[in-house]
């Protein structure tokens, strides 16, 4: 089981409201590159998504059940048929995004209990639980050439070093896939 976070970031680690949904004044930063570089399977996350559980934080799983259930391109059929956690201490009804189900319990509990690979996708507080208990194994992050000097960033600016290790970098339209995983030792 690994834990795997995918993001979409800016060279300058600012990784909110890329799709300008937050209202915030430099939100939609990722879709000015057009929508093939957001399009499809762009983390490279093929069977992994079959066969692993999505974990997503209320604010994201809200916003993607209103996306996602009405597209029906395959990747788009892969996202909905795929199995969701979502963490949350307020949702009490995850019925409008299929195999979606609400953490009963410990965030960090619930990871620990998967036996399949777990998908962060977005959601930073969520993010940050697994983070302070280690439970990071990799990091797909879609960079950006975009640098907005606001926002909330992956790393946060407090936080303790973290070490990674470059497993691979690759364009992917205006943007570039790199996948950290952690150092050995």
């Amino acid at each position: 089981m690994s834990v795997i976070v995918i993001q979409f970031i800016t060279l300058d680690g600012i990784v909110s409201d890329p799709d300008g949904f937050g209202g915030t004044p430099t939100g939609g930063w990722a879709f000015r590159h057009g929508p093939e570089t957001v399009a499809g399977d762009k983390f490279r996350l093929g069977s992994t998504l079959d066969e692993g559980v999505m974990l997503l934080g209320r604010t994201t799983w809200q916003l993607f059940s209103r996306l996602w259930p009405g597209r029906d391109d395959p990747f788009s059929a892969r996202m909905n048929a795929a199995r969701k956690l979502v963490a949350s201490r307020t949702l009490t009804d995850a019925s409008a995004w299929g195999n979606s189900q609400v953490i009963d319990g410990s965030l960090v509990d619930a990871v620990k209990r998967e036996r399949c690979d777990v998908i962060v996708t977005g959601s930073v507080s969520v993010v940050r639980a697994l983070m302070a208990e280690d439970l990071i194994d990799e990091y797909r992050l879609l960079t950006f050439p975009t640098v907005l000097g606001t926002g909330e960033r992956l790393f946060p600016t407090d936080g303790p070093p973290t070490y990674l290790e470059c497993l691979s970098a690759e364009q992917a339209g205006a943007a570039v896939l790199t996948r950290y995983g952690r150092t050995a030792g």
